[in-house]
């Protein structure tokens, strides 16, 4: 088994399931281990010793893998609740149990695993703040739309004044709960100013133009799905025109230069284009949902994922 990828994911994830079949095609060994499923059952082991320190963890397939022996490690979906709680368990033994098994793994691969990680988890935490996304994309030269983070009424008053009406409203994290879809702010968002205190929120211009792209970054490729659409937030509504877009050379270096800045190493981004053909950084999820754009515009996302995941 020397050489494998190891994909960490969380149960019944679909994007873990098709990579890990398209590798396996490829003769390569490739195994899940389950985030979410490590409580109740034998699932690891780290030794820390003057002579050594390994790592052994179990499979979805209910295999020990040796991490000395893998090579790639995929960190997809890697910090969730444990699946296998009883009635009888109360919150506190539950949030020691999450704690601890998302601590331990982490701390175990972290500090025994010596190949490539995709993306390495202190980057993807990093890289998941969208401040800090912003930040390091107006830094590399790529154009964001004018935002302020905030949680005061008068704050959001004046920018809605200072861009005539047309700012939207989107969360800094959000929650792993129903999507909280970007929404434009109207007079009556501003008149709550109660909701508007509760935390903080991105307020952004808005951005005209129909065309979105969802941008695939593998390593040194970039696939991409133009989505056409007069909604301002593409997710809830998938019936539109939506169809492969080839990706220019010079946009593929900007995004590359922007994922090298935040240490990532793959990324899904999300851009507008303009009409004027103007490209507009919106966000990167270090670790977001590519699979949908291969049924809907043919491209074979599953095959250049798999390609990049167990290239030397």
């Amino acid at each position: 088994m020397s050489g494998q990828t190891l994909i960490v994911t969380l149960a019944d994830d679909i994007h873990g399931l098709a990579v890990q079949a398209a590798v396996r095609k490829k003769g390569i060994g490739c195994e899940i281990v389950e985030s979410d499923c490590l409580s109740g059952r034998e699932s690891m082991t780290h030794y820390v010793g003057e002579e050594c320190e390994a790592t052994s963890l179990r499979t979805s397939e209910g295999k020990l893998v040796d991490i000395a022996s893998v090579h790639t490690i995929w960190w997809r979906r890697f910090k969730s609740n444990q699946q296998s709680f009883g009635a009888t368990v109360n919150e506190s033994h539950q949030s020691l149990t999450n704690n601890d098994c998302f601590g331990a793994l982490t701390g175990s691969l972290q500090t025994t695993f010596a190949g490539r990680w995709i993306s390495h988890p202190r980057s993807t935490e990093h890289a998941s703040n969208k401040l800090i996304q912003l930040t390091t994309a107006r830094a590399c030269g790529m154009r964001i739309p004018d935002t302020v983070v905030t949680q005061s009424p008068g704050v959001v008053r004046e920018f809605y004044r200072l861009h005539e009406g047309r700012i939207i409203v989107k969360p800094v994290v959000g929650t792993p709960g129903p999507l909280l879809f970007t929404q434009m702010v109207c007079e009556d968002h501003l008149n709550s100013a109660d909701s508007i205190r509760s935390c903080p929120a991105i307020y952004q211009q808005f951005i005209s133009g129909t065309k979105h792209i969802r941008l695939n970054c593998f390593g040194r490729n970039s696939f991409a799905g133009l989505i056409e659409t007069n909604d301002l937030d593409w997710r809830p509504n998938l019936n539109v025109p939506i169809v492969r877009w080839e990706v220019p050379e010079f946009l593929h270096q900007q995004v590359r230069k922007i994922l090298d800045t935040l240490g990532l190493d793959m990324g899904i981004v999300d851009l507008k284009l303009t009409p004027t053909g103007e490209f507009i950084w919106l966000e990167v999820n270090p670790q977001g949902q590519f699979l949908f754009l291969e049924g809907l515009t043919g491209e074979p996302l599953t095959e250049h994922f798999a390609n990049y995941l167990v290239k030397s």
